[in-house]
């Protein structure tokens, strides 16, 4: 195997990106995208089974929990397994995941929507959709080649 062929170290990678992301904005927009939308997914929803950053059950319409057969904390622990599952095809397909992710905060803007007390936090997300699809069409660009495939 040549040396040229040899996969390039993380920190290699790290910095060729960051200097591409200075050069060029809109990979620069990409990757901040990227980046946030692995951890913000992962960090909530590992936190729906802590309750560290706020009481997530508060949240959740009173009418979901109705029509649930599960408790409200239980739905919340689901939710959990969820969003961090969408942070990691995020890492992995940012291309197909930033619309499920999008499609997810639809869910959570209309739950949200559905009674009141928490618009702030649904228009808040709404930019977060916003984003989400953003980060999709952008990664039709800028996502590396294996994250870019579709299959028929």
């Amino acid at each position: 195997m040549s040396a040229n062929a040899a996969p390039a170290s993380a920190p290699h990678f790290a910095s060729q990106a960051l200097h591409r992301a200075r050069v060029e904005p809109a990979y620069g927009a990409y990757l901040m995208l990227w980046v946030g939308f692995i951890l913000i997914p992962l960090i909530f929803g590992l936190d729906k089974f802590f309750n560290v950053l706020t009481n997530w059950e508060a949240y959740l319409a009173p009418w979901m929990v109705s029509v649930s057969p599960f408790s409200a904390h239980t739905m919340m622990l689901v939710i959990g397994v969820v969003e961090v599952g969408a942070g990691v095809m995020v890492a992995l397909s940012p291309r197909i995941a930033a619309y499920v992710v999008a499609l997810w905060l639809a869910g959570i803007i209309i739950n949200l929507l559905s009674y009141p007390g928490f618009f702030d936090v649904a228009l808040r997300d709404v930019g977060l959709l916003v984003a989400a699809v953003a980060l999709a069409r952008l990664a039709k660009t800028y996502a590396p080649a294996h994250a870019r495939r579709v299959k028929n």
